[in-house]
This record gives structure tokens, sequence and C-alpha cells, in this order.
């Protein structure tokens, strides 16, 4: 974006203005969860009640909670490395995590699948495009789980209602909503990132005589259709829609198709860029050399962290990137110094809003909708977007947008009240996105009860403390995978395997070696806590900077309370070489064994 001239303080001072009519006191605190009152929205629309089975009761090696992702590499790494002691536990019916939960019209990943989809060489599996559907991704996670002989030793429809360690025997008790009493040597455990539905704190929401769910429990006996469209049974409808997110971008364009009326409440836009989408050339997927793709998800993840490499990737993500970098390369050798690297980046990436903004005016002709619809926010303020027909939806006559900036005053009988004017709807839809701003064992659903007494939930009240994000000092021989103080990565599959490796690792010497607790030590955390501390401190200014969401804590980075909030270790390379490092060196420096 060398080409487009911006004028940095008045676009500063745009994004302030910007990010301050969406600033709330409340923060986090101004969402609603599903339960209570909301616990329907959570109800499991893809599945009939369980049927009945004994409780189970036994011992065995690993426990892994969560049958996303993060469960399937976990359980397929361990099995791999001869830990065939596993069983896998979710709420859900089947394997998928997200990608069960999340099944709207239109859902799809927005990283390039060949990346996403992890163990494509080993299965053999081709992703029918770039960018595939969700369903397909479904059945991918159904393909793993029968792949890796998963399945048998699963329990679906099963929730963790607690975990207690027992010293004596050196295990965890695991109960379940099922009567289960498990006793697992290691629990491996990650809350979810995706599937607990979040909704705003609107008054009014219960006195809705319409429609209403969340994108994450998709009503399709209501909507008619499937995940890819043709809501049929939405043409004499008008809905609305809350929330314009990655959820928001991918859903208003079907919805859009069916409805006879859509009515899309906004918040904060999203910028959006081309999507670029298209069918994966099976001549060139099978030319493919063998360790093609650990290459391709490494280049790409160190493109992210601002390096200068040659990476296959070509779409929105790598190309704003590169665009980054090639802003650092620009300045002389001699002259990169933070705070000119820093400038560079920062002048770079309000061209590249600039080259969105304008996107949005040759594709939008009402000059009212394109307006409101230009994002006003540092680029990784938010997840980007990326779509070719979020856009041209707005050029319908069926499809409204309303400014939200200021809040949504209240849900009446008939609809949603904005400014004074309420807009009348049959169906309101939620968009908003996921619980990630709350504390670790909220999120999980249960709490953890360690050496006498001690409980996880008071431990990590302010914030998650741990070492290498990985364990916590007091709860042995359990592992904390996801968004827990590790370095991070665009393609959250990536990250989970890197977190998958240490632990396998770790579980593999533990059993060979007769070790039966593994547990950080107290300064080993102590001092994980204050070099996250002080990278947290490099990134506020930043957050600070924001428009609110789930990345600062809804404007309010000083909040730790959750993962997120807790502080990240970035660039995730340096991070990744230092967990590889430490497992060269064999002494588990850090971590008390016995």
């Amino acid at each position: 974006m060398a080409d487009i001239d911006v004028d940095v303080e008045a676009l500063r001072e745009k994004y302030r203005e910007e990010r301050d009519k969406r600033l709330r006191t409340a923060g986090t605190d101004q969402y609603n969860f599903a339960e209570g009152r909301y616990a329907h929205f959570d109800d499991d629309p893809h599945a009939a009640p369980p049927a009945f089975r004994e409780p189970l009761h036994e011992e065995l090696d690993v426990l892994v909670i969560g049958g996303g992702f993060g469960g399937l590499q976990a359980a397929a790494t361990m099995r791999s490395a001869g830990v065939h002691d596993v069983r896998i536990l979710d709420v859900a019916a089947d394997f998928g995590g997200t990608w069960y939960w999340n099944r709207y019209p239109g859902i799809r990943c927005d990283v390039e699948s060949y990346i996403y989809l992890p163990y494509l060489e080993e299965t053999g599996f081709i992703p029918s495009e770039r960018y595939v559907t969700g369903a397909e991704i479904f059945r991918y996670c159904q393909k793993l789980g029968h792949h890796f002989g998963l399945y048998e030793r699963a329990l679906f429809q099963t929730k963790v209602t607690g975990l207690e360690w027992d010293e004596d025997a050196a295990r965890w008790t695991v109960s379940t909503s099922r009567g289960d009493r498990l006793r697992p040597r290691f629990v491996v455990t990650q809350s979810g990132i995706f599937n607990r539905p979040q909704l705003p704190g609107i008054p009014g929401i219960e006195t809705f005589q319409g429609h209403m769910f969340h994108s994450a429990r998709w009503d399709f006996a209501y909507t008619g259709g499937d995940s890819t469209g043709g809501l049929d049974r939405l043409h004499d409808k008008r809905v609305g829609v809350i929330g314009t997110g990655a959820t928001g971008l991918q859903m208003v364009p079907k919805l859009a198709e069916g409805a006879q009326h859509l009515t899309v409440f906004q918040r904060t836009p999203t910028g959006v860029g081309v999507r670029d989408n298209g069918p994966t050339d099976l001549e060139w997927f099978k030319s493919l050399p063998a360790g093609w793709q650990k290459a391709r998800e490494d280049s790409f993840n160190r493109l992210a962290n601002m390096e200068n490499v040659d990476c296959p990737v070509d779409d929105g993500w790598a190309r704003f990137f590169r665009d980054q970098v090639e802003a650092i390369e620009r300045l002389p050798e001699a002259e990169r110094t933070p705070e000119a690297i820093g400038s560079a980046t920062e002048a770079a990436d309000y061209a590249w809003g600039e080259m969105l903004r304008a996107r949005v005016d040759t594709i939008v002709h009402d000059p009212g909708k394109a307006e409101l619809l230009k994002a006003y926010y540092r680029t990784l303020c938010k997840r980007p977007g990326f779509s070719d027909d979020y856009l041209p939806a707005f050029d319908q006559a069926n499809v409204s947008l309303v400014d939200a900036s200021g809040g949504i005053e209240r849900i009446t009988e008939r609809g949603i009240v904005v400014d004074g004017v309420e807009h009348e709807l049959d169906c309101v839809i939620f968009a908003t996105g996921f619980e990630l701003g709350t504390t670790w064992c909220h999120q999980a659903g249960y709490d953890v009860v360690s050496r006498g007494g001690a409980r996880l939930s008071e431990k990590w009240a302010d914030g998650i403390r741990t070492f290498h994000g990985l364990f916590s000092h007091g709860f042995p021989n359990s592992f904390f995978m996801g968004l827990t103080q590790t370095g991070t990565t665009i393609s959250v599959p990536h990250m989970l395997q890197e977190q998958v490796n240490h632990i396998t690792h770790i579980v593999r010497h533990c059993l060979d070696q007769g070790v039966t607790r593994v547990e950080a030590t107290v300064e080993a955390e102590r001092e994980w806590q204050e070099v996250i501390a002080a990278k947290t401190a490099l990134r506020r200014p930043f957050q600070e900077a924001c428009t609110p969401g789930y990345f600062n804590a809804e404007g309010r980075p000083e909040d730790m309370r959750s993962a997120i909030g807790s502080g990240m270790y970035f660039p995730s390379t340096e991070f990744f070489a230092m967990l590889a490092d430490w497992r060269d060196s064999g002494d588990f420096a850090g971590l008390k064994l016995s």
C-alpha cells in the first residue's frame, strides 16, 4: 500500500472517535451467557437427548476433555506416540468442537484449508476448496476420529461436573453428568474457544414474542435449508441479525437470499477484504512433496510474525502481512528501531484500511450504508474479514443496516429498539460471539480441586497463572490447552499441535520412567508470569487504542480475568522454538517430577 497517502494524525483521531463511541464501562460484564433463564440458548439442536448408558468407573492413563481439533490432536498424537490408554470426553454428540456446534448458513474456515486442516498428509484427505465449508470440516473431524481409532474410546454427550485430585493415588477423580467416575493419571483439558454462546446484555430479551436463537445453535427447523443456504422458510419473515463479526460476515448473504426482509444491527463494522476462494487443483495438490503441509504452515506463521520469508500462501492474510513486512523493509537497516518500525507499520496499516474502505464504495451504492460499513480501527484489533458476497448483500432492496454503535436500547415483544425507533421483526438471530471474556472455570463449566481443597477457580479468579501456558503450580498432572499464556497463531490448529507435542513428550516420559506426579514449580511459574507481564506491557498501547472486542476485553485490557486477557507470548515462532529447545535439553526445567 505504499502508493496510498495517509494522514496519520487525522486517522489516529478518527480511530479514537470511533473507538470511544463503542466503549462501555462494563467491559466484558455487559454480556449475558447461556445459563439460568437463558440456558435454552445452549441447547443442542443437532442431536436427540442422550440414550441411557451405564456409568463408567475406570482407571486410565489420560483423559482428554474436549473433542474439537485440540482434543482430536491430543489423542491422535498420544496414540501415535504409544500412549493408547486415552479417552476423549465431550458434551457434544460427536467430534468437531467449534465445527460441531457452529453450522450456520455460509460457515467456512477463514484460513486456507491446506494449513487449517491438520494431518492432511497422514489421512490423504484433499480439501475440495481453498476455504472449505463448515460441513466439510465437521466431516473431516469425524474422519480423524475414525482414522486414529478414537471413536471407541470417546464419551459423547457427557459433561464434566468436577475434577478432584487424589494425592495418595496420584490420580484425578473426574465426575460427569452421566454418573461416571473416571480416574485418569493425567488430564488434558481445553475449555473451548468458539462454542459457548454469548448474548448481549440488552433489556427485554425474554419478552420477544417472535423466534430467537444464537448463530452457534442454528435452528434449521425454523429457517429451512442447511449450512450451505437455501433458507426457504424465511421467505415471509422479517429477520434481524445482531452482530457483524466473523460469523455475521458469513451468514448475512445467505439470510439476505432467503428472508423477506433482513435488518442487520451493527455495533462495529468488519474490514472486508477479498475472499478469493476456488476449487482445489488436484494435479497441484497431488504433486506436493512429503512434508509440504508443515513447511507451508510454518512459513505462514513466520510471515504472520513479520518475518521476510518465502511463503507459498497468497491470500488476504498473507498480503496484509507482506505489506507490513515491506513497510519495515523500506526503512534503512540502520534506522530500524522499535519506534521506527512501529511508525512504519502503523502508517502501512492505515493505508491498508483506506484500501478496504475504498472497496466498500465500489460495491455498495447506497452512500449511507457504505459509510456505516467502513471500519476505522487497526487491522488486527479484530479478526479480519474476507468475503466476496457480504458487501454486495447490502445493495439488495430487502436488506437494511442499522447503526447500533451507541448500543441497542431494548428488545420488545415485537422487535428491537435503536435510537428510539422500533424495528419490527419475526425472528432475531444473535451473531454475538462466544464466551471469551470470563474466567477459565466459568468457560469450562466446572472447577478443579487439588491438594487441601485448593480450587482453580480461586487461583485463577483474576486471571490464569501458568508455566509455559500449560501447567499451573498446585495442580499436578493437569495440562491446559488453548489461549493460555502461550504463543498464538492465526491458524488455531497449528498452535494446538505445538501444545500437544509438548504435552505428549512429558506424558510419554512420565509413563516410561514411572513418574507419578508432574507439576510446575513455584519459581518457574513466577518467572513465566514476569515474562508474560513484559509481553503484555509491550502490547498494551495497541490494545488500548483498539475498538472494543474480545482481544482487548471490550476496551478494558486491564481486565485480565480471561485466558486472552491474561496475556500471550509473542512472537509465537520464538515460543515454539523455546519449547523445542526445552524438550531437547531433557532436564524438564521448571517441572517437579516425582
